[in-house]
């Protein structure tokens, strides 16, 4: 490609504007804020009751009144909104997840919880039924273990209501099945709920990076091995990523996801330049324990990598991300220089 006078060295030379710092500062093309930060959680039920999760290290699973104390200590660095998923005992698994919408469930409690205290927290529910199925499967299955796609619809829209009840500001469909998201907002148009938000798992992929997150919720045992292939996205698939956003955008969505994060860069930016509507990213648990197991041992060092690792996913294209590093580096953003 041929070169004007003006773009010829020594008239342009790139590293000039990279030369100091105030000139980076000045064309820096991203930026990431504590406004870009969702931070999930993990609840159990208890009092004053916490657990390590050996698989993502220096993330615990929370009692509802030591978590609100968390949704306290976000609030006051700015962090805009929670992501609540609730730990079931094994006593209230079932084969067609009941508990999802019991209006005293544990994410149902949750939410009262924080909502009462820290009202102006944002707070996001899942909406899925793997944490409250013997199988662990994200639906109601029949007898080849086959997941159901409308019958789970049905117990979907039952746990999307009772959240919304309960006070969540956003309901957020994990679970991938088809044709979910207009029943849902059909649902809670009916019942009233016209402000309740969809946050859309639109292109939600079969990935192997959810180990530790099944772990923490205490699914992965139930699954015994098996995979959530019939439902969740290929990984060799993009342009399918495309279609199922559309769709979702069409049965009311209001944002849409895409999950797992840095593997999946490509689609995110794809679906913001295509959609040009609210997207985010999950830096899921796998991507955290990668982070944390070398920062750990000392082969990455740990403010800047997981800074330039969520400035990734601005330049992407993402409006959000759901981090377990949220916390940490909304710490970081409020230090005074």
């Amino acid at each position: 490609m041929a070169q004007s006078g003006l773009d010829l060295f020594p008239y342009t030379r790139m590293r000039r504007m990279r030369k100091d710092d105030f000139s980076r500062r000045l064309m820096s093309e991203n930026q990431l804020t504590v406004n870009d930060l969702i931070y999930p959680v993990f609840v159990l039920d208890g009092n004053n009751r916490r657990e390590a999760i050996d698989s993502m290290p220096g993330i615990e699973r929370l009692s509802i009144d030591l978590l609100v104390e968390e949704a306290k200590l976000l609030a006051s660095l700015g962090v805009p909104a929670m992501a609540i998923f609730p730990v079931t005992p094994s006593d209230k698994k079932s084969l067609l997840a009941e508990e999802a919408y019991n209006p005293e469930g544990l994410a149902q409690r949750t939410v009262r919880a924080i909502k009462e205290a820290v009202p102006q927290m944002g707070i996001i529910t899942d909406i899925a039924l793997d944490p409250f199925t013997t199988h662990g499967q994200d639906g109601i299955i029949d007898e080849q273990n086959y997941v159901i796609n409308d019958t789970t619809i049905e117990v979907l829209i039952k746990q999307a209501l009772s959240h919304a009840h309960s006070g969540a500001d956003v309901v957020a469909p994990s679970d991938m099945m088809d044709g979910r998201i207009g029943a849902i907002r059909d649902a809670l148009e009916e019942a009233g709920f016209i402000h309740t938000r969809i946050m859309a798992y639109s292109a939600k992929y079969a990935s192997s990076y959810y180990g530790p997150f099944r772990d923490a919720v205490g699914s992965a045992g139930n699954l015994k091995g098996a995979d959530k292939k019939t439902y969740q996205m290929d990984p060799a698939n993009s342009n399918e990523a495309l279609r199922e956003v559309a769709l979702d955008l069409q049965e009311g969505a209001d944002m849409v996801m895409v999950k797992p994060g840095m593997p999946y860069l490509d689609i995110v930016r794809r679906v913001k330049d295509e959609f040009a509507v609210p997207t985010f990213a999950y830096q899921v648990s796998g991507e955290y324990a990668m982070h944390m197991a070398a920062i750990n041992n000392g082969w990455l060092a740990e403010r800047p990598c997981i800074m330039e690792s969520l400035l990734a996913f601005k330049r992407a294209g993402a409006d959000g991300i759901l981090t377990y590093f949220a916390k940490q580096v909304a710490i970081w953003l409020n230090e005074k220089p």
